[in-house]
């Protein structure tokens, strides 16, 4: 099950497309509630359902635009099609975007949530003297030997993306956000937020889950390592990168109309729910070998660990203001990488622990293999935009803080 949104925006208003399958939509107060209760949103804000897959399903939400920002893609961990479940989806959903938008002349730009997805899983030595920037581009061979299909899908997506508005003379800007966290506008947990909530609670299973991590037979593969076998990351949903763009735009009044419409990603967060619940039993059926098993249950044991991985991270208002001047800064173009750093868990840790002494955090990494090494990502292309990168403590603190206020837990 996914959803998600694509934003247009008139010169009066702004329209939000509800994408679903197999939900409630519109009818689903705890995915509108909030959208429909910000300041102006009974005169700016306007919600349209459409489905990624169908052909001309955005025609009559286009029409009379003038900017769209397409930040809906699909995300599932419990896969059994990855071509029917994410790369049909997030491709045919980008091309069937872009398609109605080439059918609108009024439209200006297309602003892309991408993600670093797309840009460093191309085999390359990712090490901490490496500085990856909007030059690379993810190899989708790489990504089908690894089996990343949310990897692969955000790879197919945005080169279609490209091949396409080339085609068609559309002018598009690409953002390409790693994990973004910082305060929540939206009443309910989200992926992001839900990898800081998981290392306050030292529950690794949530984690791996919200991050796509699968037990595979491989021991070459790149992932994760437990005593008993390997894990693989398959990365985190990118929708809820777009998700958080919701309160970047309210935080800034001028644009609150605009980015209240990105809040709409928020559908399908209660993915994470789905998962842990009935993608569990589908889950274990496909451990073949004592070791996968073995790992599964060492990786599903509930300790006081954090995991054995590298990620980079960014502040939602740093995302949110980057898609805003891409969209308003006639010179923008291509690709915006937005990581603020690339920081291991145990970094995470210190981080947490030096803001909240009182946190009973976990000591340990999942297991006793070489930390997965950092590495660096060029920040040159999101400065031009004007981005001034919020502090990743200052995010974290900004992450907690919120969880708080939203009773999503106690501490």
């Amino acid at each position: 099950m996914h959803s998600g949104i694509t934003l247009f925006s008139t010169s009066l208003s702004t329209i939000v497309v509800i994408m679903e399958r197999w939900s409630r939509g519109l009818c689903d107060p705890k995915k509108t509630e909030h959208l429909l209760s910000l300041d102006g949103a009974k005169e700016r804000l306007h919600l349209f359902k459409a489905n990624l897959l169908e052909e001309g399903s955005f025609d009559a939400a286009v029409d009379g635009c003038i900017g769209v920002f397409h930040t809906a893609s699909p995300f599932y961990n419990d896969v059994k099609d990855p071509q029917v479940e994410l790369i049909d989806p997030a491709l045919k959903g980008t091309l069937n975007v872009l398609g109605s938008c080439a059918k609108a002349p009024s439209i200006k730009r297309v602003v892309l949530t991408s993600s670093v997805a797309a840009v460093a899983y191309n085999g390359r030595p990712r090490t901490p003297e490496v500085v990856v920037d909007e030059s690379w581009f993810s190899d989708p061979e790489v990504c089908k030997q690894n089996k990343m299909w949310y990897v692969l899908s955000k790879t197919l997506a945005e080169d279609a993306a490209w091949k396409f508005v080339k085609e068609k003379g559309i002018d598009m800007v690409a953002i390409n956000p790693a994990m973004v966290i910082g305060p929540l506008l939206q009443p309910t947990l989200n992926t992001s937020a839900a990898t800081i909530l998981n290392i306050i609670n030292g529950d690794s299973a949530d984690l791996l889950l919200y991050l796509g991590i699968t037990v595979v037979k491989d021991q070459a593969k790149p992932g994760v390592s437990s005593k008993c076998g390997k894990v693989e990351q398959s990365q985190k949903s990118e929708v809820s990168d777009a998700l958080f763009l919701i309160y970047g735009f309210v935080y800034d009044g001028s644009h609150g109309g605009l980015g209240s419409a990105m809040e709409k990603l928020f559908g399908s967060l209660y993915l994470g729910w789905i998962i842990l619940c009935g993608g569990w039993w589908s889950y274990v059926l496909k451990l073949k070998s004592e070791a996968e098993i073995c790992s599964f249950i060492l990786l599903f044991a509930g300790s006081k660990t954090f995991i054995n991985a590298s990620f980079g991270w960014v502040n939602v208002k740093d995302v949110a203001n980057a898609h805003v001047q891409a969209f308003e800064i006639p010179s923008a173009n291509g690709r915006y990488c937005m990581v603020e750093r690339v920081v291991h868990f145990s970094g995470l840790v210190e981080i947490l622990h030096k803001l909240y002494p009182d946190f009973q955090l976990p000591e340990k990494c999942a297991d006793d293999n070489p930390y997965t090494p950092t590495y660096q990502v060029s920040k040159e292309r999101a400065k031009s935009l004007g981005i001034e990168f919020i502090p990743i403590e200052e995010s974290i603190k900004e992450t907690v803080e919120s969880l708080k206020e939203k009773k999503l837990f106690s501490h």
